[in-house]
């Protein structure tokens, strides 16, 4: 998981060292910026406005020179107007524990000499500073911020009792103890906890012993003020690609750029880095750049990286949240790149190899992530990775393992499509017909469970625990793949391009945004997304849409001079995301992807390339794109006019019947189409950036639900397994306890506008739980970690108990909820490959998967439970199985390893 790993560990190390180069600003006359002002506008908003040589918001002018050279004066503006109002939270070795989400320290730096000092603030203990800020003063350049914080209470518990237990209900032990960092939302500070126990210059220090810690901040440093280029020149040899050349030169000169890009993106052992800041190959990251055009301009390339993403004979799952796989789910991106990589070449070799790898990743993900009551796959976001960025902050990996994913649905129903394509035409039948169900399932599952009428899209993701409920924010990637791939039919296709919601700069990765959480995937716009946007408003037929979708595309790639990995959707500035970097390869791929498969539109297929062309009447004229190979083929295109209908096609000089061209053709040809400029028109759902409200914290006590009010929330909605119950004003509500009831409360605005739900609070009988200590049934682990209940706890490894079984007596039928306390210390939260998975069986037949991801690198007192399997049972005797199979491999491959406390049963029906 980059975003989480290698992205986040050089950010600090970036910014400290002063690795942002500050560049000469290059200026733009008035008479320029006037002239390019004179010119009709091809798009234009409040916001931006695009022109055929240019690109102008505000003060700020990008211009194409010519098809080779690009200038641009824009400057990030993030830094001339920051807020003096820092605010931040202190993490004990790096977790976020200080105080519960949502509640931070304020202070507000206003000296006037460059240096300020907090007071000695206490952890645990909120500090509020009450100093005025007037609207026109800003943070000045370099400021010395000193941050004071009193660490006694943490310690005095250290000697007292051996550990600390945190406001959030962290138990820390002294000899645990690392460390005490901070975190924020003013640069050099970053809100990533997960990675925050790793960077060195966000830790406190106590020089002297006193139990005071203390560190200085150097805040709106020069280094933070990150200025892109200002002039782009091609500095290589391109001429082995598509040539391209229109009406447009600021397409032609960035669609160069791109390319240049792409081979600057290319390693020496002929593999893709992911961007100029993040080298390796990810799953994802290439799938969707081969998708979006590298299958076409770069097969060996593709091959060779895809092949990297392989061990064992399956496909590599990206590192990340609690140790990957099965939590994250996405790799099947895999599949549907190597797909289109054959459909590029036709390379039967390659179809046969990458066949029988996607068809093992499958049965694997079958017994493990497949659920067979909703006909979902579960598993966490594809390419929103970075928990609090997409998720409630209550959601643990297990619980992320636990959602069912607009995106990553879309993925697997594309996955199980292209491996019934590929047994057809390896003749492996019954395996084709299996791909297909499991793909209709899954097809099934979503326009049933994920849609949303009264929205007109599908909604984010199932969450919760033994009852789910749709988050209905919209998912840009999972919106578009979902009209992509067809899981949408032709009406829905349309409905979900008019009524996805689009903000000034483009479609927001997410919306509404969460509030609390700095840009990234929230409040972020990513150009690769934007593409995929760009794809389905052209499948659509949705001609404004597509204009503005395209328009998103060139006005940061321009004013920035390179394909940005992302920027703020509320502010379209490259400054201020998490994390970020120049030609990131599905960005470039994205550009690229505009003039391919949008303008000419190409669609790969198995034994044809067709061209469905969709040239917006904004965009309308005359272009060309010469050299480009398919197959055994070299085509020259050459289309003019506008609209999404042919009017003629010719194959050197010859009328075709199709607009197609046969895999099998060879040597040289041009091809020339006519469009019918036809209107086409259609709907874009434009709307002003919207924050949801804070997520409730609801507890239970006596009968009564209750919770803190909710910042601007007017009602309440409470949800009873999965179904609503009451939507009130107040903060509590009376339950009873007569049978199983899982509860979540959402707040909702005045717009109607709900937050995510509450972590689920289960009330229950007694009579309805049995609690079984595993190490009654297994050799008990003599390891000295603590916390545990009964008197100890079972190791789980390859070596060690592969099969426990434990007896249960159950005292009437029901469907039984059965999961297990457990801790995992081989990695961190937020990346690696190590979470264990196990096999749960009922009387020797499969029930259902167990995960137990990773809690924290060696955090073996760190208990949690892991996802519940739902078990028919009758009453009497049983025997319940965890089991290590075949299936159960994880990413890493030799450490699957975990250790169980108890099992609990609970009946939930």
């Amino acid at each position: 998981m980059k975003s989480l790993t290698l992205k986040s560990s050089v950010l600090f190390a970036l910014l400290s060292l002063g690795a942002c180069q500050t560049q000469k600003q290059n200026t733009i006359d008035v008479a320029t910026a006037v002239s390019v002002r004179s010119t009709s506008p091809v798009w234009q908003s409040d916001a931006y406005t695009l022109y055929r040589d240019s690109v102008v918001q505000g003060e700020y002018v990008a211009r194409a020179l010519s098809h080779t050279e690009l200038t641009s004066n824009y400057k990030s503006p993030a830094n001339a107007f920051l807020s003096p109002r820092v605010t931040f939270k202190f993490a004990i070795n790096g977790r976020d524990n200080e105080m519960v989400s949502g509640q931070d320290h304020h202070f507000s730096c206003l000296a006037s000499d460059g240096s300020c000092v907090t007071p000695v603030i206490t952890f645990g203990q909120q500090y509020n500073d009450k100093a005025e800020v007037p609207n026109d003063v800003y943070l000045a350049p370099n400021t010395e911020m000193k941050v004071r914080l009193d660490m006694r209470p943490v310690l005095q518990a250290f000697e007292k009792q051996g550990y600390y237990t945190t406001p959030t209900g962290d138990r820390i032990y002294k000899e645990d103890f690392k460390g005490v960092y901070i975190a924020g939302g003013t640069a050099p500070l970053s809100w990533d906890f997960d990675n925050l126990g790793r960077n060195d210059g966000a830790k406190l220090q106590d020089a002297d012993g006193d139990g005071i810690y203390e560190i200085a901040l150097n805040l709106n440093s020069p280094e933070d003020d990150k200025a892109t280029a200002t002039h782009w020149q091609l500095s290589r040899d391109i001429s082995a690609f598509p040539q391209y050349t229109s009406d447009y030169p600021l397409m032609d000169a960035l669609y160069n750029m791109a390319l240049e890009e792409m081979e600057k993106d290319i390693e020496a052992d002929s593999t893709f880095r992911t961007g100029k800041e993040w080298a390796g190959v990810w799953t994802r990251d290439i799938s969707y750049s081969i998708l979006l055009g590298m299958a076409q301009l770069q097969p060996k390339v593709s091959m060779y990286s895809l092949m990297r993403k392989v061990k064992d004979g399956r496909i590599i799952q990206d590192t990340g949240t609690g140790g990957a796989y099965p939590v994250s789910t996405d790799r099947m991106t895999w599949a549907v790149a190597a797909w289109e990589v054959y459909k590029a070449t036709g390379d039967k070799e390659w179809l046969r190899k990458t066949y029988q790898i996607i068809k093992n990743s499958l049965e694997a993900d079958y017994k493990n992530a497949y659920d067979p009551e909703t006909g979902l796959v579960r598993g966490e976001s594809s390419f929103l990775d970075w928990r609090e960025q997409t998720y409630p902050r209550w959601m643990q990996p297990v619980d992320i393992y636990e959602s069912e994913n607009l995106g990553t649905n879309a993925v697997h129903y594309q996955a199980n499509q292209v491996a019934a394509q590929m047994a057809e035409l390896l003749d492996d039948k019954e395996a084709a017909a299996r791909f297909r169900e499991v793909a209709s399932r899954i097809k099934k599952g979503m326009n049933e469970l994920l849609w949303q009428d009264e929205k007109g899209y599908y909604g984010q993701y199932l969450y919760g625990r033994n009852y789910k409920v749709l988050s209905p924010r919209a998912e840009a990637l999972g919106e578009a793949l979902s009209v992509l791939y067809g899981v949408a039919d032709e009406e829905r296709q349309k409905t979900v391009v008019a009524s996805t919601p689009v903000t000034d700069y483009g479609i927001p990765s997410i919306f509404p945004q969460i509030p609390g959480i700095p840009p990234y995937h929230n409040n972020g716009i990513w150009p690769f997304v934007q593409a995929y946007w760009s794809l389905a408003s052209a499948k659509a037929g949705n001609e404004k849409s597509l204009a503005e979708s395209m328009s998103a595309i060139y006005r940061p790639a321009a004013l920035f001079l390179t394909n940005k990995e992302n920027f703020v959707a509320s502010t379209g500035d490259y400054a201020g995301t998490q994390i970020n970097s120049d030609r990131q390869l599905w960005s470039v791929a994205g550009n690229i992807a505009m003039i391919y498969k949008v303008l000419f539109g190409m669609d790969l297929q198995a034994d044809k390339l067709v061209l469905k062309p969709f040239v917006p009447e904004a965009f309308k004229g005359n272009r060309k794109l010469t050299g480009f190979r398919y197959r055994n083929a070299l085509l020259n295109f050459e289309m003019s006019g506008y609209g999404n209908e042919i009017k003629t096609i010719t194959m050197d000089g010859k009328p075709l019947e199709k607009a197609e061209i046969p895999a099998n053709l060879t040597g040289e040809h041009t091809i020339k189409i006519e469009l019918a400029n036809n209107q086409v028109g259609g709907d874009v759902n434009h709307v002003a950036m919207y924050t949801s409200p804070e997520t409730p914290k609801v507890t239970y006590a006596s009968g009564k639900l209750s919770w803190p009010a909710v910042e601007d929330a007017v009602a309440y909605l409470v949800i009873k397994n999965g179904e609503e119950l009451e939507k009130t004003e107040s903060t509590s509500l009376d339950v009873e306890v007569n049978g199983y009831a899982e509860y979540m409360v959402l707040a909702v605005d005045q717009n109607g506008v709900t937050s995510f739900g509450s972590e689920p609070v289960v009330v229950v009988p007694e009579k309805s739980k049995l609690v079984y200590e595993v190490e009654k049934f297994a050799p008990k682990a003599t390891y000295a970690y603590r916390d545990y209940s009964g008197t100890g706890f079972v190791e789980l490894s390859k070596q060690q108990n592969r099969q426990v079984q434990v007896k249960v007596n159950v005292p009437e039928d029901g469907v039984y909820a059965i999961d297990f306390r457990y801790a995992n210390g081989n990695g961190p939260i937020n990346t690696e490959n190590k979470a264990a998975i196990r096999t749960l069986k009922k009387d020797a037949n499969f029930a259902g998967t167990i995960v137990l991801p990773q809690r924290g690198k060696e955090e073996w007192s760190n208990w949690g439970f892991t996802n519940a399997v739902e078990v028919p049972l009758q009453k009497g005797s049983h025997t319940i199985s965890l089991t290590f199979e075949p299936n159960n491999e994880n990413m890493h491959g030799e450490i699957n390893q975990a250790m169980v406390d108890y099992m609990r049963m609970v009946k939930i029906k």
